[in-house]
């Protein structure tokens, strides 16, 4: 068969959401992918392994052989089909591996006997591709000025980050909300997975042109995941934007996210009768582990609030005296600490007021500049 074509047109493809075929072993594909890309591997676990193996003790050529000898008959024909099915699902999908080589080229030549479609590779398979993402994480690749948005527990950053069209939620591609209590039913991503989509989201976000990169302010960890740190470095400011919000609607959108939301999400996953005790259990061992801070009286009163709650809702079916205990850590916990963060960083706040205020003001930010230049 003719030379089948490649491509490392890496900016096309992140900019039109190009749909993948990461022929990978499973493992590979667990341990860091792309967001746009699926798992269809042509050599399984085991069998890379073999395959492996082979290739240290007897070289390239058995080790192709013995490649070949795995995925013959039934087990090539279950594997070709499902990348057919993909690729009519997803006409223009390409197909790599983690260097460009054997494993992405068979894959291509099989669907391309199969299909009669020119179907490209990635020329330098994962291993290219995740180079030229990792560039787009360096500082001197992102011509936007970051400006961060701040304030208090509960005033609702993240909501307002998502009317905004010059933001990126770092916490959204982190799948964690930043705090003791940040964790969703669903797992992170893996480091190399959250930097990928980190690239993916700046590389949208230069593309649109826009002058400012808005992000919420956060620590270099958002959960067990880390930004590098020259990126952390860039994102540090030494001025802010602070959002301001009544403590009774903070805690409302504490409320809501915390228990309302996490409880559904929960049930969900857990079913009706288990997933208000495993949110519940979630809740008490993060208590838990912030104990120390918190100390042993004021840990003693929010345990006491929380279980009050959960025995209210049980009895009653009403959820609202959850509102005490987080009433309780937000003034008592969350507020001071932020706050002394706040005046220990010596941070300017260039603005300051509630979500209307603040919004606009980012928006005009934005629209100012497009204007002057």
């Amino acid at each position: 068969m003719a030379e089948l074509p490649t491509t490392t047109d890496f900016y096309r493809i992140v900019i039109e959401n190009i749909p993948l075929i990461d022929v990978r072993a499973p493992v590979e594909f667990q341990a860091g992918s792309f967001p746009m890309a699926v798992n269809l591997p042509i050599l399984d676990d085991d069998d890379r392994h073999l395959v492996g193996v082979c290739y240290k003790k007897k070289g390239k050529e058995a080790a192709f052989d013995l490649a070949h000898s795995l995925v013959s008959g039934r087990v090539r024909e279950e594997r070709v089909a499902a990348w057919v099915r993909f690729y009519n699902q997803h006409p223009g999908a390409l197909l790599y591996c983690f260097r460009g080589g054997m494993r992405s080229k068979t894959a291509q030549e099989w669907l391309t006997e199969q299909t009669g479609a020119k179907i490209l590779r990635l020329e330098g398979g994962y291993k290219a591709f995740r180079r030229y993402l990792l560039e787009a994480l360096k500082p001197k690749n992102i011509p936007a000025i970051p400006v961060i948005l701040g304030g208090r527990t509960g005033t609702g950053k993240t909501l307002l980050l998502r009317q905004l069209q010059h933001s990126i939620d770092l916490e959204a591609i982190a799948n964690h909300r930043g705090s003791a209590f940040g964790g969703f039913t669903t797992p992170q991503p893996s480091q190399i997975d959250f930097e990928n989509r980190l690239a993916v989201a700046l590389i949208h976000h230069r593309h649109h042109g826009f002058i400012h990169l808005v992000l919420e302010d956060e620590g270099s960890y958002i959960g067990a995941r880390y930004i590098p740190q020259e990126l952390a470095q860039f994102f540090k400011r030494d001025d802010m934007v602070l959002l301001e919000c009544e403590l009774g609607e903070r805690v409302e959108i504490t409320f809501k996210e915390y228990v309302t939301d996490a409880q559904y999400q929960y049930q969900r996953i857990h079913g009706d009768e288990k997933g208000v005790p495993e949110w519940l259990t979630f809740m008490q061992e993060r208590l838990h582990r912030i104990r120390k801070r918190l100390g042993g009286e004021r840990l003693k009163r929010v345990r006491l609030l929380l279980d009050e709650a959960h025995r209210h809702q049980q009895e009653k079916g009403d959820l609202s005296l959850h509102k005490r205990w987080i009433e309780l850590l937000l003034v008592e916990y969350y507020d001071p600490m932020y706050d002394y963060q706040i005046e220990k960083s010596g941070r300017k706040i260039v603005f300051r007021g509630q979500k209307d205020e603040v919004l606009e003001y980012l928006q005009s930010l934005e629209a100012g500049s497009v204007q002057k230049t």
